[in-house]
């Protein structure tokens, strides 16, 4: 009899970890761009921008009364991705506030995840800057150099006195 994977479900399962596996893709391509310090920076401005928009079109749909044009959406998603917050939109069904709640956390948290990966950047980088390189003597070889250079000296010295 044929495994039916662990929830039992059998092809609908190998579907899902198909499309788990195109996303998870995905996910790597776009992590991969965030690598480099700049690479770091279009993603974080190409995810909070898309944020942005998501959240201020699904804002104006959930929340008309308060929210009556995309533009007043727009500018409530701007505040609460950059955590600013004016206060002078807020939502008040209760679908705008589970929108409002899912966009502070994931503007908090995508802007934390971000910082850490440009400051780790930085900190690689830093750390093979004060690596040695090869062709740099270690400081055992330079004070062995130095002391053959004063022995040549001394020696030197002696002779001429």
């Amino acid at each position: 009899m044929p495994s039916l994977g662990r929830t039992g479900a059998g092809e609908a399962e190998r579907a899902g970890v198909q499309d788990e596996t195109r996303l998870e893709r995905r996910l790597e391509g776009v992590l991969a761009r965030a690598k480099t310090v700049r690479g770091a920076v279009v993603v974080l401005a190409a995810v909070s921008t898309s944020i942005t928009l998501v959240a201020g079109g699904l804002m104006t749909v959930a929340d008309h009364d308060n929210f009556p044009s995309v533009g007043s959406g727009l500018w409530w998603s701007v505040q609460t991705v950059t955590t600013v917050g004016y206060g002078d939109h807020v939502p008040a069904t209760l679908a705008g506030r589970l929108i409002a709640a899912l966009v502070m956390l994931a503007g908090i948290g995508f802007l934390t995840v971000i910082t850490a990966a440009i400051t780790s950047a930085f900190v690689s980088r830093s750390r093979l800057d004060q690596m040695p390189s090869v062709d740099t003597p270690s400081t055992a070889d330079e004070l062995r150099q130095i002391n053959e250079r004063l022995g040549r000296i001394e020696a030197s010295m002696t002779r001429e006195a």
